[in-house]
């Protein structure tokens, strides 16, 4: 049973054929890291920047994407992704040198659209201006990193801009017509259930997709040395999946869910250790999708 309208479904409909992203560095920093809003980032945040997965940065675009389209080709026979620039905050940069890699990256002709990350107080007139072109050339998804959209957990995450700053980016990316992704964080220290789920409602009002995010204790990130100090607990599946069942029922069907839960780096994760078997969770959250469907008559329901 389909209950939500995923990134695999959308790429389905958009492209005809199942699409792979292909994770990449732009050897970018952060202004939470490099001294101009803070030198620690964000509280939950690894050395990696969020990108542990995608290939070692090289100042050759191709290479980067030959070699993580090596890891993935033998899942596909279309031969067809995404470039995706995952690390930090990949419009963190020079007009010129963004310019540069976005075009290199969607040059080859295995690539069909190009999706950067990046923190939404990085945006400007110029950045702005360059997407624009490119999406007229390959489509464009800009990913903001939210997390939340209470001030109080922003603050306590050292997010360092507030909810107005995100509102404006979303709406100067949908003028010029690119579609926006939006991260949040489920089980963030001292959030309620509520607030996660107020967070979900705002955000299913103005994204055109989502990824919904286990929060991850790793080895390194201030939030280790909280959660050592038993300053907090971090969700169980049960609980994990119950606001997740939860929140897809409150986002509308047009939204694209890209994520209902994330892969933290096995080698570096602290807690919660049950989300390192994604398959296990994933069976879960599926299986208790379609016991709440079933139960709803065939609608997936808040309750």
């Amino acid at each position: 049973m389909k209950h939500y309208n995923s990134f695999n479904e959308y790429c389905k409909k958009k492209y005809g054929k199942k699409i792979y992203k292909l994770s990449i560095s732009g050897g970018m920093t952060c202004p939470n890291r490099d001294g101009t809003l803070d030198t620690r980032g964000c509280i939950f945040c690894s050395s990696g920047g969020s990108g542990e997965f995608s290939s070692a940065y090289s100042t050759d675009i191709i290479s980067q994407l030959n070699e993580a389209k090596k890891r993935v080709e033998a899942k596909t026979k279309d031969n067809l992704y995404i470039a995706y620039f995952q690390p930090f905050s990949n419009t963190y940069a020079d007009v010129d040198y963004l310019r540069d890699i976005y075009y290199k990256a969607i040059k080859p002709d295995y690539i069909v659209g190009l999706s950067i990350a990046t923190r939404p107080d990085c945006i400007n007139k110029e950045i702005l201006k360059l997407l624009s072109g490119i999406n007229k050339i390959k489509p464009v998804t800009v990913e903001l990193g939210l997390q939340t959209i209470h001030e109080s957990t922003a603050e306590y995450i050292r997010r360092g801009y507030p909810l107005s700053v995100y509102v404006k980016a979303v709406n100067d990316l949908h003028k010029i017509k690119i579609e926006v992704v939006t991260h949040l964080i489920i089980g963030l220290p001292y959030e309620s259930e509520e607030m996660i789920l107020d967070s979900v409602r705002y955000v299913g009002k103005l994204t055109d997709g989502i990824k919904l995010q286990l929060l991850h204790i790793l080895k390194g990130t201030d939030l280790e040395k909280e959660y050592l100090q038993n300053k907090f607990e971090v969700l169980s599946l049960e609980k994990y999946t119950d606001l997740i069942c939860k929140s897809i029922a409150l986002l509308p069907e047009n939204v694209v869910i890209h994520r209902i839960t994330g892969d933290g780096d096995k080698r570096g994760l602290i807690a919660p250790l049950w989300s390192a078997d994604k398959k296990r969770v994933l069976n879960y959250i599926n299986k208790e999708l379609d016991r709440r469907c079933v139960k709803q008559g065939g609608k997936l329901c808040q309750t």
